[in-house]
């Protein structure tokens, strides 16, 4: 069926919008008519149904831009679970992937200052940087950076940024695609990725002399005036009024602790943020999005640029076109989907749609832009909910706005949905742990698989006895800790101690002639887990066969 066909597609892209954000901006279509001027209280009765009929709901901010102006932009719900603290339209929450928009329009500044060429190599610029082989590393360019055509898998090198709080450093990144195994050839198919935007922010460093985060803030938020909106996760997190996300372990939600320092803050060459780094508000997501319907203009009067129209058509240009089947059973038509520059690109029943989504721990967003009703709608949300609810995005977002008439209802649609997932469960893991459970009698040669394994990019893990129990650990990302426990032949499942996403994971070791394991593969457990856990990506080699990591 062309719904499941569609949901699975946007979940392997994103997992970005949680249930209830993605309902309520879609029953706020739904109901803004062509003529019609909806009013406040008319959103605020469909959001309070959304909220009473959706579970696991903490709270979310929409803004909403029509013909220039800004139509409506509110908070709903809470900022914490346990604070109580009501959301409101100046809550700045994680955005995620939609700062990928963000690092483009970076470029396209220093673009329009003459600085760099869309076309420039990025070895002229970096000159470590180096791919998988020296083809693809000398006729790399800026834009191959943001385009998701680099012939690496899906989410390639994902595990330096997830979880959070990793000791890479952006050194690392540059020198760590050499080691994938290309999926495809290089600029001939789609496949999301985020490290490659991190170079992009090292570009903007190298060519003006500032941070990703100073140049963000100085050519783009200041100039719109997005007062509530940092381009610095450290920044962020010193704002007690920032949203805080919440995950829901399957029975209830619970608030994810912020980090008490910056991200990566002890390393002299940390990461940058503009793979996702950016928290902003619903007021300013307005702004920004009222900037780009204007082609780069802005200010009362529309006489301030931003970027020129030249380069605002660059950035909403399909770059990497993305399987697209139009389906005669849907009620919607659609012929062409692909990536810009940081955006998502389609057809919607004849209009042209600009959208992109974001996902961290416990926090999604959502933009989507119609440029030719000069319609623009921003989600933001601070609950973990049903992923598998995003796909409907792409049906439903214009229904009676363009008076299609289908009949339907999404939010009961989004009610039954959710409450089928929840009815679904996770069997992989289901099956997984009562395997482990069964198996927990059986003793095994801990020392057979105790030792410091090493992969080209991701570093020392360590294997270990912990308390009579087998312990994995990371060197360079130490919240991927936990148990190893016995599930078949020689692999084990791991527990992490890391429960803010779901992703535990299987370790399967190889054993030497000698009985002692020498390499251990890894993959996912759950089918749902996100696919910047990209555990399959990992070639873990015996280097020490003592626990200690030097």
């Amino acid at each position: 069926m062309k719904y499941i066909e569609r949901i699975n597609r946007i979940k392997i892209i994103s997992n970005y919008v949680n249930a209830t954000s993605l309902t309520v901006l879609l029953i706020l279509i739904t109901n803004l008519g062509v003529n019609a001027q909806i009013k406040a209280n008319q959103i605020d009765s469909i959001v309070n149904k959304a909220i009473n009929t959706l579970d696991n709901t903490v709270g979310f901010a929409i803004g909403i831009v029509k013909d220039g102006q800004i139509v409506h932009v509110k908070g709903y719900g809470l900022n914490s679970i346990d604070s109580k603290k009501a959301v409101t339209a100046d809550t700045p929450f994680g955005i995620a992937s939609n700062s990928k928009a963000f690092t483009s329009a970076a470029l396209a500044i220093l673009v329009e200052q003459g600085k760099i060429k869309w076309e420039d190599k990025v070895i002229d610029f970096i000159p470590e940087f180096k791919m998988y082989n020296d083809y693809v590393t000398n006729n790399f360019n800026i834009q191959d950076l943001l385009t998701h055509r680099s012939g690496l898998g899906l989410g390639a090198g994902d595990l330096m940024l997830f979880p959070d709080g990793s000791n890479f450093t952006i050194d690392d990144v540059l020198t760590s695609f050499q080691y994938f195994k290309p999926t495809t050839p290089f600029r001939t198919k789609f496949d999301y990725d985020n490290l490659l935007y991190l170079v992009a922010g090292e570009l903007t460093a190298r060519v003006t002399g500032k941070s990703w985060e100073a140049f963000i803030n100085e050519e783009i938020l200041k100039p719109l005036g997005m007062e509530h909106s940092y381009s610095s996760y450290g920044k962020a997190f010193k704002n007690d009024e920032i949203a805080v996300a919440h995950s829901f372990d399957g029975k209830s939600l619970n608030a994810i602790q912020k980090p008490k320092h910056d991200l990566n803050a002890n390393t002299k060459r940390k990461m940058n943020g503009a793979a996702g780094g950016i928290w902003a508000s619903a007021n300013d997501m307005c702004k920004w999005m009222l900037v780009q319907l204007n082609k780069g203009k802005y200010g009362p009067d529309l006489d301030k640029t931003l970027f020129s129209e030249n380069q605002h058509q660059e950035m909403w240009r399909v770059h990497t076109p993305m399987n697209k089947q139009s389906d005669p059973r849907s009620p919607f038509k659609s012929h062409f989907s692909g990536y810009g520059l940081g955006w998502f690109l389609s057809d919607f029943n004849g209009f042209f749609k600009v959208e992109h989504s974001g996902l961290i721990a416990g926090m999604s967003s959502e933009v989507t832009l119609i440029p030719e009703l000069e319609l623009g709608i921003v989600v933001l949300n601070n609950s973990e909910g049903a992923g598998f609810l995003n796909g409907l995005m792409g049906f439903i977002l214009l229904d009676e706005y363009l008076k299609l008439e289908t009949g339907i209802n999404w939010l009961e649609m989004a009610k039954g949905m959710q409450q089928g997932g929840q009815q679904m469960g996770d069997p992989d893991t289901e099956k997984v742990w009562i395997q482990v459970k069964s198996n927990k009698d059986i003793k095994i040669k801990k020392n057979n698989f105790i030792g410091i394994y090493k992969d080209a990019w991701f570093g020392k893990v360590e294997i270990s006895d912990k308390d009579g129990e087998l312990w994995f650990k990371s060197n360079k990302s130490p919240r991927l800790s936990g148990k190893m426990q016995f599930y078949d032949k020689n692999t084990f499942a791991i527990q992490w101690e890391y429960q803010d996403m779901k992703a535990d994971a299987l370790a399967i070791f190889s054993m030497g002639k000698d009985g002692k394991a020498q390499n251990i593969k890894m993959k996912g457990i759950s089918r749902f887990i996100d696919f910047s856990f990209d555990f399959q990506d990992l070639d873990l080699n015996r280097v020490i066969q003592t626990p200690i990591i030097d």
